[in-house]
């Protein structure tokens, strides 16, 4: 299944991209998405922790099925005061 993953703030930065495209398998999870994108993109494998994902614009836990189609967003922690 083809996925849209939309990339946020550092992510972004580190990836150099706001967006990405991956094929996925089926039966694949909102949790698969992080790992295949830093396989893609390698410069994102220190930035992953704790990141927020969420699919079709609502949060949801890395357990969530996804469907061919679905827009994924990885939503780093921010932080200011």
């Amino acid at each position: 299944m083809k996925i849209r993953v939309l990339l946020f703030a550092r992510l972004a930065e580190l990836a150099g991209c706001r967006e990405l495209c991956l094929e996925l398998p089926n039966g694949a999870v909102a949790g698969s998405v992080l790992g295949e994108a830093c396989r893609v993109h390698s410069a994102l494998n220190g930035a992953t922790g704790s990141v927020g994902v969420a699919v079709n614009r609502r949060l949801v836990t890395p357990e969530t099925p996804l469907q061919d189609g679905d827009e994924v967003a990885l939503i780093p922690p921010v932080s200011g005061g």
